[in-house]
This record gives C-alpha cells, sequence and structure tokens, in this order.
C-alpha cells in the first residue's frame, strides 16, 4: 500500500525530492510562523499611519498628495510582482530540473529586480528628503517613513539571502539543506509581494487619487 505524502504549505519537492520534501516541513511551518509575526508587525505600522492622515498628523506639513510619484510607485510594483513570477519560475526549476542552470538564471534575475526595487525606492527618498520632507516633520511622515523603508528592508534582507543561495549552490550543489532554504526563501519573497501591494494601495494609491 502505498504511503501518503503529507504536504506543507508552499512549495513542495514531492516525489523529485523526497528526502528535502520531508526535511522541509517542519522548518517551513516554524517560517510560516515567523511570517505571521512578521505580519502583525505590519500591520501594526499600517494601523499607525492611517491614524496620522490627519490634519493634526499631518502638521501644517505636505501631504500624501503633494508628496507621492505614483507613477514611480506603479513602476515598483511592477518590478516586484515581475520579481514573484520570476521567483516562482525558479521555484518549479528547483523542482522539476535536474540541474541548477535555470533555477540559478531565474534567482539572478530575481535579484536583478529585487536591487532595482530598492534603488528607485532610495531615489524616492532622496527627493522627499529634498523637499524637506523628513521624519521628524510631521506625525504622517514619521509613520510614512516607519512603514515604507521597513519593507524595503525586508527587499534588502531578501536581496542579500539570494546572493547567499547563489553562493551556497555553487559551493554545495543542490543539497537538501540548499533545497529547503530555498523553500523558505521563496516563502519571504512572495510575502514581501503581498504587503507590497497593501503599501501600495493604502499609502500610495488612497494618498494620490
Amino acid at each position: 500500500m502505498m504511503q501518503e505524502v503529507m504536504n506543507h504549505p508552499g512549495l513542495n519537492l514531492g516525489a523529485a525530492h523526497p528526502h528535502a520534501h520531508e526535511a522541509g516541513e517542519v522548518p517551513t511551518f516554524g517560517f510560516w510562523v515567523f511570517l505571521m509575526s512578521d505580519l502583525i508587525l505590519f500591520g501594526l505600522m499600517f494601523a499607525t499611519y492611517v491614524t496620522m492622515l490627519t490634519p493634526m498628523g499631518f502638521a501644517g506639513g505636505p501631504q500624501p498628495k503633494d508628496l507621492f510619484d505614483l507613477r514611480s510607485a506603479l513602476l515598483q510594483t511592477g518590478i516586484l510582482l515581475v520579481s514573484s513570477f520570476t521567483f516562482g519560475l525558479a521555484s518549479l526549476a528547483l523542482k522539476h530540473d535536474k540541474d541548477a542552470r535555470a533555477l540559478v538564471r531565474w534567482m539572478v534575475v530575481t535579484l536583478l529586480l529585487g536591487t532595482s526595487f530598492i534603488a528607485l525606492e532610495l531615489r524616492d527618498f532622496s527627493h522627499l528628503f529634498a523637499l524637506g520632507a523628513v521624519p521628524s516633520r510631521s506625525g504622517f511622515l514619521s509613520a510614512f517613513f516607519g512603514l515604507v523603508p521597513l519593507h524595503g528592508l525586508h527587499v534588502a534582507v531578501g536581496c542579500l539571502w539570494l546572493l547567499v543561495m547563489l553562493v551556497q549552490i555553487g559551493v554545495f550543489g543542490l543539497s537538501t539543506a540548499v533545497k529547503t532554504r530555498l523553500l523558505r526563501l521563496g516563502l519571504f519573497w512572495h510575502f514581501l509581494d503581498i504587503v507590497w501591494i497593501g503599501i501600495f494601495s493604502v499609502v500610495y494609491l488612497a494618498g494620490v487619487v
């Protein structure tokens, strides 16, 4: 009688990588718990930002419609969505391809997209600083610079993680440990995409439209 294979949330490597599939179950569950705790942190930052969208929060300073460039935010959104797609292709390559070439190729593309996102976000922050829109100007700007750069920091960590995994693939190959780490990195990267959709909708789109 065939033994039932248990699936965990996220990409399941299945019969193609049975040892990594089994080894990834517990750490993947643990990483989901971490992501939910991180989501609580972002939820608090979102709540703080929304409560600052008042005349008292603006403190006579600039408002969202005075500061935000929706075209830049749209471009950043497109880049992050494409990066999520390319990491999905990397995950499929991990599961179905026999060598690491396609996996590495899609990971490099994802890394380039992630660094492009960070560069655009830093450019926007520099523009805000040039306008005098610094965190100490108002409660609204303090909340903005508490929320949006927090996400950017996560993307930077994701890019560093991608780079580390590329090195590990080169050194260790597709070992069980490398495969399970890539599973968790995939969850982290897609999580950042979901959080950014919330930021784009609540901060940029609602603030400009």
